[in-house]
């Protein structure tokens, strides 16, 4: 069963940073890939970024390019999220996710919750 578990979400002022990270109990680089959700207040869930373990790439929502990275420790089989220039839009839960074969994500942390105040 693979467990994944978010932490670094908080309250900041808007144009702060805040580093979320996501700790799996598997060996995340064995995966396809890992990726980063949010859902914000009476809002759908939505993309934010992902990292895939083969080619390194990353993609990221068009909201957050620029502003947001996604990087990984393999020793510590675990994913980050920094995020700079904070504003309110960015206020929601975050969720960081693993993707097993490149098909879906079969597996979700609990979510952090991160506010931005203006």
């Amino acid at each position: 069963q693979v467990q994944l578990v978010e932490s670094g979400g908080g309250s900041v002022q808007a144009g702060g940073s805040l580093r979320l990270s996501c700790a799996a109990n598997v060996r995340t680089f064995s995966s396809y890939g890992m990726g980063w959700f949010r859902q914000a207040p009476g809002k759908e869930r939505e993309f934010v970024a992902t990292i895939r373990w083969g080619s390194g790439k990353t993609v990221y929502a068009h909201s957050v390019e620029g502003r947001f990275t996604i990087s990984g420790d393999a020793a510590k089989n675990t994913v980050y999220l920094q995020m700079n220039s904070l504003n309110s839009e960015d206020t929601a839960v975050y969720y960081c996710a693993l993707d097993p074969t490149g098909n879906a994500y079969d597996w979700w942390g609990q979510g952090t919750q991160v506010t931005v105040s203006s």
